[in-house]
Parts: structure tokens; sequence; C-alpha cells
């Protein structure tokens, strides 16, 4: 298995929610990924994020690996959530803070 491979599994691994995404929370490099950071920020947890643009070999592995195509990528506990759509999706139905919160073992403050 690669490096990179590995690398991602560690991300995943030390994180409870990690974002792989075009840029930072603070400095989205694409709509999609800022509009996938505005909703998680909107359920008030903290995350980690991989900016992929700074890790282009993650960039190129990550999609072979979550066989998932696109970015961002949302990870919680390990699992795959999904992209944009799923996350907008979820977060419009509640279903994302529930995620979050079952993640974290409790409402955010």
């Amino acid at each position: 298995m690669s490096e990179t491979i590995e690398q991602i599994k560690q991300q995943i691994a030390d994180n409870k929610v990690v974002m792989y995404m075009k840029g930072s929370p603070k400095l989205p490099m694409c709509g999609f990924s800022a509009q996938a950071v505005q909703a998680l920020m909107e359920c008030g947890h903290e995350f980690a994020y991989v900016d992929i643009l700074q890790n282009p070999d993650i960039r190129a592995e990550l999609p072979k690996y979550a066989n998932w195509p696109t970015f961002p990528q949302l990870w919680v506990d390990g699992e795959l959530v999904g992209g944009c759509d799923i996350i907008l999706e979820m977060f419009q139905q509640g279903e994302l803070q529930q995620v979050l919160d079952e993640s974290y073992g409790k409402k955010p403050e």
C-alpha cells in the first residue's frame, strides 16, 4: 500500500470529523468546498481539514481509496459521508447535526 494511502488512513483515524477540500475553512478555493464548510460550521462542532491543493498526492489517491471521484469529501468516525450535495441535503434535513452530535457524544456548546 502506498505511503499516501497510509497517510489518508491515519488522517481519517486521527480525526472524528475530517473534510478533504480545496483550500481551508477560512479560505475555501471552490464553491462546493465553501458550501460544505458552511454547513459543517453551522453545526457547531470542530473538524479537521486537509487542503488537497496543497497535497497533490492525496488529491490523486483519495478518490480511488474512497471510491468517490469528487471533492470535498466529509469523513465522520472513519466512514465517508459524501460530497457537497449529500452534506447540504443532510444539513437541511437536520441529519448532519445528528451525525456530528452522535460522533462527539454531545451537542456543541
